[in-house]
């Protein structure tokens, strides 16, 4: 058996085998032997049936299965030694010439070759924010707490600020859902009208389009899908069944306790600081993900290399469990085409600097996870060697190990862009970063 490989060009090569009948006869004999000696045929003994109708009824399936097996092993040897880097899997070329009544064959192969290229992470800045709890967030932030806290005065007309328990209704929408909201919620100058002076038992039919201040809130108090809440412009009739005043809580050392423990937090000021430092945790773990987004795109964008395009297209459109269009097989190239690029950067990266995850670093990041849920629920991190039984046990499961292994990998992707990539940090507050990074 020989194999050569005639390159086409940098990105495509073909393979091509040549297979002798003495490669393959001494297994398709051994195979047809084996056959014989249980080969059931009328007018035959078991173990008597003659070779030539062994031959005549299975000789072409066993020719065809070894030498097949011959391939598949020919080019798994030669592809590892040569240490070829693919896209893809081997194409077949000419498996509909060959001529099986031949001695001696010769099997073609189209490749796809992975493109060489070079990865700059300082070729463009990108931008990383760092996102602030400003004063006007923690005001607010202040008076959510003090009304989440604070009593309920109940009322039989409602007025500005008031809140109201109540069920809206909509047969068309099927909308029939009890919910509490604030005046302060409402929008419409119309439907705000309507409904401060409104008595406990009243019926009012208001009109959604314009309604609250946020047409996410459709979904909130009108119980509607995502699609149908923007935009969103029925009549709704809303049963009123409670009206309440909300005292706000006074700023006092008994809250205080009550929110973070007992001394933990001793002042306006302190509570402040703590919700800014929670806040901007929070903060940070979105910046961050807008970040690698952001590199993510850049590397695709500023990376450069050529793909070999037909033969992916021709790959995808013989590889699947069915064989698809040629227009179908272009247009799924096309969409998957920015996810290969990316990939290729990716993996790139990651043999170069060494960011492989090992077994040892997804053990240790399952278990600071475990450590963490625990925490969340106030329990104990147990010692080592329960916490070991544990993170066995999730990593049994390939779907977890897989899970785990995106997320960490992710990470680590993340710190190295932090460190490598050329960033320009700006600092805004959170609002600011929605509008700008979304």
């Amino acid at each position: 058996m020989n194999i050569t490989k005639q390159d086409i060009d940098s990105l495509n090569a073909i393979l091509k085998v040549d297979i002798s009948k003495e490669d393959y006869a001494p297994k398709v004999e051994k195979v047809l032997s084996d056959y014989k000696k249980n080969a059931k045929i009328a007018g035959f003994r078991v173990g008597h049936v003659p070779m030539g109708m062994v031959k005549k009824q299975y000789g072409k399936a066993v020719l065809l299965e070894e030498i097949n097996k011959l391939i598949q092993e020919a080019l798994h040897n030669y592809l590892t030694k040569e240490k070829l880097d693919l896209l893809g899997n081997p194409l077949p070329k000419n498996e509909m010439d060959i001529n099986w009544e031949a001695d001696n064959f010769v099997f073609e192969f189209e490749l796809g070759l992975a493109p060489q290229f070079e990865v700059d992470l300082k070729a463009k800045a990108v931008t990383q924010y760092k996102v602030i709890a400003d004063q006007e967030m923690l005001n607010n932030q202040v008076k959510s707490i003090r009304k989440q806290y604070g009593k309920l005065i109940s009322k039989t007309i409602a007025e500005k600020g008031d809140e109201i328990t109540g069920v809206f209704k909509n047969e068309e929408k099927e909308i029939n859902n009890k919910t509490t909201f604030s005046l302060d919620k409402i929008k419409g100058k119309k439907q705000l009208e309507q409904l401060i002076g409104a008595k406990v038992g009243d019926v009012i039919s208001l009109k959604t389009k314009g309604l609250f201040e946020d047409e996410h809130d459709n979904q909130t108090f009108l119980k509607v899908a995502h699609h149908d809440a923007h935009g969103l412009d029925i009549k709704v009739t809303l049963t009123i069944e409670e009206i309440n005043k909300r005292e706000m809580a006074t700023l006092n050392q008994e809250l205080f306790d009550k929110l973070f423990g007992e001394g933990i937090v001793t002042s306006e000021e302190q509570l402040k600081e703590k919700i800014k430092e929670d806040a901007e945790k929070q903060f940070e773990q979105q910046a961050d993900q807008v970040l690698l987004n952001t590199v993510v795109e850049s590397l695709i964008e500023n990376t450069k290399f050529d793909l070999p395009g037909a033969f992916l297209t021709k790959w995808i459109q013989r590889g699947g469990e069915k064989d698809l269009t040629e227009e179908e097989a272009k247009e799924e190239y096309n969409r998957s085409e920015k996810g290969l690029r990316y990939q290729l950067i990716e993996g790139k990266l990651m043999a170069e600097n060494n960011l492989r995850v090992t077994f040892e670093e997804l053990k240790q990041f399952t278990k600071s996870m475990i450590a963490a849920q625990m925490a969340q629920y106030g329990q104990m991190t147990p010692p080592d060697e329960e916490m070991d039984g544990i993170a066995a046990r999730i990593l049994a499961n390939e779907e977890e190990v897989k899970r785990l292994s995106e997320q960490l990998n992710s990470q680590k992707l993340l710190q190295f862009f932090k460190e490598n990539a050329k960033l320009k940090v700006k600092e805004l507050s959170y609002d600011k970063f929605v509008k700008e990074a979304y």
